[in-house]
């Protein structure tokens, strides 16, 4: 049964609130995924929602209660919001009507399944949300195996990291852990490290960046700290021709990536 919520002041829409605060939602180990495409791609990798708000008001096109009845199978509890009310829960300046509750999960390293050659990207201190979920929808058009965040600030769960993502979130394995577990697990697992700088004479296209291979990115003000930088097997860089000597971190990881999948592909 649905139900419906006209009143601003609704429990359960200031709690749909509060998840925007990391707090909240690491309180109640919840997090929020808004948008068709980023509900539609949660359950199509098994995340099953436990509640799921709703307001045709806002909707953009005829599939949404498809949508809604798949999440409903999948376990979800119903709501329809007043145009008003939804508009008070949702973060988007133009949403689309539909806002789900989901569970965060946590991976460990050694929840992961490697090929022979793993392909992974290593992230260090992201701060931006629009960053982190770029990062990951980069990471997953590349093929790499997994994303990790080592000594992470921003958590993967904000909901600009679930919107810049476009749902990515939901089919990249992800682990967040500390820079020297990270480390010694990599090394153990003999996936060479190539970290990335633009204090080095290697450049990224002369590196070779095929076989068992971790690319290690750095937070966008700082960089990688000096345990990435002391402890990779190869520091590479992107050429600059023009008076910025950096590159946006997303756009610099997109350009390593591809490197690599050329590299890996040729």
């Amino acid at each position: 049964m649905t139900e419906r919520i006209t009143s601003l002041q609704n429990p359960r829409v200031k709690q749909l609130v509060r998840l925007r605060e990391r707090r909240e939602r690491d309180e109640a180990g919840l997090f929020l995924i808004e948008g068709y495409r980023e509900v539609r791609r949660a359950l199509e990798k098994g995340v099953a929602p436990k509640e799921l708000y709703f307001s045709p008001d806002w909707f953009l096109g005829e599939n949404e209660p498809a949508l809604i009845e798949q999440a409903r199978q999948a376990g979800a509890q119903l709501f329809e919001l007043s145009k008003d009310a939804f508009a008070k829960v949702a973060y988007r300046e133009r949403p689309d009507g539909l806002l789900a509750v989901a569970t965060q999960w946590k991976r460990t390293l050694d929840e992961l399944t490697l090929g022979p050659a793993p392909f992974l990207l290593v992230c260090e201190s992201i701060e931006k949300p629009g960053n982190l979920g770029t990062i990951l929808r980069s990471a997953d058009a590349a093929g790499c195996d997994a994303v990790i965040l080592c000594d992470a600030v921003t958590d993967i769960f904000n909901p600009n990291v679930v919107r810049a993502s476009t749902g990515v979130l939901f089919s990249v394995p992800v682990v967040v852990a500390e820079s020297a577990t990270v480390h010694a697990w990599l090394k153990a697992k003999g996936i060479r490290t190539a970290a990335t700088t633009p204090h080095t004479d290697n450049l990224y296209t002369r590196t070779d960046l095929r076989g068992p291979l971790a690319i290690v990115m750095g937070s966008e003000q700082y960089g990688l700290s000096e345990f990435w930088m002391k402890g990779a097997d190869v520091l590479v860089r992107i050429p600059m021709a023009g008076q910025a000597d950096s590159l946006n971190v997303a756009m610099a990881t997109i350009i390593t990536l591809f490197e690599a999948v050329r590299q890996r592909s040729g």
